[in-house]
């Protein structure tokens, strides 16, 4: 199916343009010209057209969490007592409970600006940690899930092995998202209609590295996603248990390379590490919001972009869903820790075009898939922003610091309206399910 969109003002592959004709085939960009004098295009879009953000890290069923563990324990609180929390509420979800909840994640997701999805998806089993009659269930609602609000994506079933380094027993807590090596293959044969698929070890303290070497040469060529790095005990634990830091034991156990991996957070690599990680032109997947949330600590942007880093963001546990405000975080974290304003902007551009620029670039590589861009041959997935009386780069400024969600007029995926006027063509329907089915 072909159709003709004709653009006020884009921001494409070259720059802004103005008054652009975009040509659609199935989905995907054909061509980007000026208006001629053939066939009048289908529809006239005002506005403001920006690429579709890949969100580059999400748990979806986290969403139904937001809220729910905001009240301090009597010791400090922080990542591993998060967890324990998080552990009690899978307990509560079943098939219907999953894929209410990620539609729900994914039409927000949706109406703050990201297009695709990464689904780092490890509720793999029934509570008591036995297989589903159909062991892909679970990962057959999150398809169906992004299949009812248009989004695009990337579906990462997670291998879990074990409980913690060198064999540790996994938690009760744990018993749902384990795998051996023959149902982890399973798994992957799900089928993502217009999307695709990839693995994700959970972490190195979830896999054994013989399990992370066996699925990396088992699915080379398609995405890959690992948790690393996340926590200082983490990095504690991987050097009692090996002698070595976690992502210098990541790339001295696999070939790390740009064409497949994402290491999500890597908040406390060091030095040597972010080097590593540039060098081997692997994306960095940051997640502000939830990084903040957590306490986790801040990874350094400026010394990473240095050696010529590559970075996108997720929003990982779903406490909140904005483009603006992930990117806003992730620039105001870092001037409270260098004590700097416009950190991540540079000489050429403004920090709201560098920081969008960084993240539709390191997003769609690490979403493995033709997004990110206004260019032929990419998905036709894009935002319209009002304007408000801004002009360039300062729209994309206005937005990302001063009006957030609020900014978003419409979006389209694969070339069709899937938010109009700011809500979610099916909001009524998806909300109302998970209003029913919430735990």
């Amino acid at each position: 199916m072909a159709s003709k969109l004709h653009l006020e003002t884009a921001l494409t592959r070259h720059g802004w343009r103005q008054d652009v004709v975009v040509r659609i085939e199935h989905g995907v960009i054909d061509s980007i010209e000026d208006p001629g004098h053939g066939a009048p295009p289908s529809e006239r879009i005002a506005g403001v057209v920006v690429p579709g953000l890949p969100n580059l890290h999400s748990h979806a069923f986290q969403r139904a969490m937001a809220g729910l563990t905001e009240h301090r324990g009597a010791e400090s609180d922080s990542f591993w007592t998060w967890r324990e929390q998080m552990y009690r509420f899978v307990e509560r979800l079943g098939p219907d409970e999953l894929e209410a909840i990620a539609a729900l994640a994914y039409m927000e997701m949706l109406e703050a600006g990201f297009t695709s999805v990464a689904e780092f998806h490890y509720l793999h089993h029934q509570p008591d940690g036995r297989p589903y009659d159909n062991i892909g269930e679970m990962s057959e609602r999150i398809v169906a899930a992004a299949a009812a609000t248009g989004i695009g994506l990337t579906l990462l079933p997670v291998l879990y092995r074990q409980g913690g380094f060198l064999g540790k027993e996994a938690s009760p807590g744990q018993r749902r998202f384990l795998s051996t090596r023959d149902s982890y293959a399973r798994l992957m044969e799900t089928r993502v209609p217009g999307g695709a698929i990839g693995i994700a070890p959970h972490s190195l303290r979830a896999v054994t590295l013989e399990d992370l070497q066996w699925a990396d040469r088992t699915w080379r060529g398609q995405p890959a996603h690992i948790h690393v790095a996340e926590q200082t005990r983490e990095v504690d634990d991987c050097l009692a248990a090996h002698g070595r830091r976690p992502v210098d034991l990541l790339l001295d156990t696999i070939e790390v390379d740009a064409r497949r991996w994402c290491l999500v957070h890597a908040t406390h690599a060091d030095a040597g590490e972010r080097a590593r990680i540039a060098k081997a032109n692997a994306v960095a997947g940051l997640c502000p919001i939830t990084e903040a949330n957590l306490g986790d600590g801040l990874f350094d942007v400026p010394s990473f972009l240095t050696h010529g880093g590559r970075l996108g963001v997720g929003s990982d546990s779903n406490v909140r869903l904005s483009v603006a405000d992930e990117l806003r975080t992730l620039e105001y974290g870092q001037r409270l820790f260098h004590q700097q304003r416009n950190v991540l902007g540079n000489a050429s551009c403004s920090t709201g075009r560098r920081l969008f620029d960084l993240a539709l670039a390191g997003g769609a590589q690490a979403v493995g898939q033709p997004v990110g861009a206004l260019e032929p041959g990419k998905r036709a997935d894009f935002v319209v922003l009002e304007a408000d009386g801004h002009a360039g780069d300062s729209v994309l400024d206005a937005w990302l610091f001063a009006a957030d969600n609020r900014a978003i007029r419409s979006v389209y995926c694969s070339g069709v309206p899937v938010v109009r006027e700011g809500r979610h063509i099916a909001r009524e329907t998806i909300a109302a399910r998970y209003r029913r089915l919430r735990p």
